[in-house]
C-alpha cells in the first residue's frame, strides 16, 4: 500500500492550513507513521507567500517545524491526495462545489475526526487564536492518524 496523501486547505494558506501541513507531518514523524502533507487555500489571496508570521512562531514554540508556501487548490488535487481537509464549513462547501466528477480523494472537515468543530481563522485575532488552532491540529492530527493506521492491512 502507498503512503497516505493528505491535503490540509483553508482560505489563503497563510494560517491554518500550513498549520495543519506541519503539525500532522510532525506527529506521523512522531508516530512512525510515513505520510505525505501538504496545504492549499481555496482562494489565491497569498499564492507564493510563506505563512503568517504568528502561525511560524506557534509551531517553532511546540518544536514543529514548518516549511510551507501558499498555493491554491487545483483540480487535480481531487485525484492525487487520499484525504482533503478542510478547516472550516465554509472552505468544505468550496471544496465540494470545486470537487470535479472522478474525485478520488476523501473530502471531511478536520475537526469531523474528533469533536466535528471548525478550526477558527485566527488571522485577525492574537496569538492565543493560534494557540487554539494549533491544539485542535494536535488532537485532530492524532484522530486522523489513529484512523489510517487502524485502516492499513496487517501483513
Amino acid at each position: 500500500m502507498s503512503k497516505p496523501r493528505v491535503l490540509a486547505v483553508c482560505l489563503g494558506n497563510i494560517c491554518r492550513s500550513p498549520m495543519v501541513e506541519a503539525v500532522l507531518a510532525h506527529t506521523a514523524n512522531e508516530r512512525g507513521i510515513d505520510i505525505e502533507v501538504d496545504s492549499a487555500g481555496t482562494a489565491g489571496y497569498h499564492i507564493g507567500e510563506e505563512p503568517d508570521e504568528r502561525t511560524v512562531a506557534t509551531c517553532k514554540k511546540h518544536g514543529v517545524p514548518i516549511d510551507s508556501t501558499a498555493r491554491q487548490v487545483k483540480r487535480e488535487d481531487f485525484t492525487t491526495f487520499d484525504y482533503i481537509l478542510a478547516s472550516d464549513k465554509n472552505n468544505l462547501s468550496n471544496l465540494e462545489s470545486m470537487k470535479p466528477r472522478g474525485s478520488t480523494a476523501v473530502v471531511r472537515l478536520f475537526g469531523s475526526w474528533d469533536d466535528n468543530k471548525e478550526i477558527a481563522d485566527p488571522y485577525y485575532g492574537g496569538m492565543n487564536g493560534f494557540e487554539r488552532c494549533y491544539q485542535q491540529c494536535v488532537r485532530y492530527s492524532n484522530a486522523l492518524l489513529d484512523e489510517i493506521t487502524a485502516s492499513k492491512p496487517k501483513m
